[in-house]
């Protein structure tokens, strides 16, 4: 029996389960499916991953189905690093998607932003050719409890950016939330920059996928589906994002 809710705001086709763990499942079996379409017509298959959290079921379900997919035929991109951040600090986006996803799938490539370099601009631009020249496939991303996407925080979020990779200011709920999901343990710890792919870069794939589970992220889905599309929400940008599929399970839809 299929308990899936479909509905669509905009543009954005969303996906409802009953669970946090059938969401995961069911976001990890569409990415499965959306690479083996690419691989029947090119060598590589380049994706962006998000971390935190609320991807944990999904990426079990990548790792429990991995078989289904040649993963030497895939590069791998994250979307954010706080800066000054080393790579083996146990809050480091790099450690999690190693920990999570890499070290288990064994992919051709993975293209770390490395939070710890000594020039961030350089960084910045470093990683923004990378994706010149390996132009991602397949974008998998969250919504913050603010309503971001990757670091994009209102109110530092544009749109419009003409940046790929930039460095940004992180806002106090957004830092706060990185402490209320165990990372930290506190406020004070908790890095106040950090280098993101811009909202544009997000975008750009032909396929996005946002897997967004639990009651804490409620508001901020009902903010992105049901409030107006504004950079005060910056999630409210996938609904004119016709090629994303947006996951969320019964808590985080509540207030739909």
């Amino acid at each position: 029996m299929n308990d899936t809710n479909l509905r669509i705001y905009d543009q954005l086709h969303v996906e409802i389960h009953p669970t946090n763990q059938a969401m995961g499942e069911a976001a990890a079996l569409y990415l499965v499916e959306t690479i083996q379409a690419l691989h029947q017509h090119r060598e590589t298959a380049n994706l962006i991953f998000a971390t935190g959290n609320s991807m944990l079921h999904f990426y079990a379900g990548i790792c429990r189905h991995h078989p289904k997919v040649d993963w030497q035929r895939v590069r791998i991109f994250h979307m954010d690093e706080y800066v000054g951040m080393r790579a083996d600090h146990p809050a480091s986006f790099r450690r999690y998607l190693h920990e999570k996803v890499i070290d288990r799938l064994h992919p051709q490539a993975f293209f770390e932003v490395r939070g710890d370099t000594p020039d961030a601009v350089e960084e910045c631009k470093r990683y923004a050719d990378l994706l010149a020249r390996y132009p991602a496939d397949v974008c998998c991303l969250g919504i913050g409890e603010n309503g971001h996407l990757a670091f994009n925080d209102p109110p530092y979020a544009d749109f419009d950016d003409p940046q790929t990779v930039k460095i940004v200011k992180l806002a106090e709920k957004s830092r706060r939330q990185q402490v209320g999901e165990g990372h930290f343990a506190s406020l004070a710890e908790v890095p106040v920059e950090a280098i993101t792919l811009t909202i544009p870069a997000l975008l750009a794939p032909p396929c996005v996928i946002g897997i967004v589970p639990e009651a804490r992220k409620a508001e901020a889905v009902k903010a992105a589906l049901l409030g107006p599309i504004t950079e005060d929400c910056p999630a409210s940008i996938l609904r004119q994002a016709s090629q994303a599929r947006l996951f969320l399970d019964e808590e985080s839809a509540s207030f739909l």
